[in-house]
């Protein structure tokens, strides 16, 4: 009954070339790529402008520190202010800890 069906035999496999070790590395520097332009560099870009407000800091600004203090400055040093949060009360803090500069006459004194 082998007459009908012919027999079937196994070829030696073609020899597979070297993988190029950029294509294997395309999808990591891809990866890296957006995470950069995603997450580094916004991030970087914010410290820089918190960097500047507090290095713009004067008196007499008004601030919001990250405790939640919100007062006006009575005095700058070298890595403090002091805060002056109510009539003849005030604290002293540390120039990163403000967040944010308010637009003055936000805080009314009584």
């Amino acid at each position: 009954m082998d007459f009908l069906i012919s027999s079937a035999y196994a070829q030696a496999a073609p020899a597979a070339g070297a993988p190029n070790p950029l294509m294997s590395f395309l999808p990591l520097i891809i990866i890296f790529g957006i995470f950069y332009f995603m997450l580094i560099r916004p991030q970087m870009k914010r410290a820089k402008e918190a960097r500047a407000m507090v290095a713009a800091l004067v008196k007499g600004d008004e601030v919001l520190t990250t405790g939640g203090l919100v007062g006006r400055i009575e005095d700058i040093a070298d890595s403090f202010i002091t805060l002056e949060i109510a009539d003849n009360i005030s604290v002293k803090v540390q120039k990163n800890a403000v967040t944010a500069v308010l637009p003055k006459g936000t805080i009314k004194q009584a």
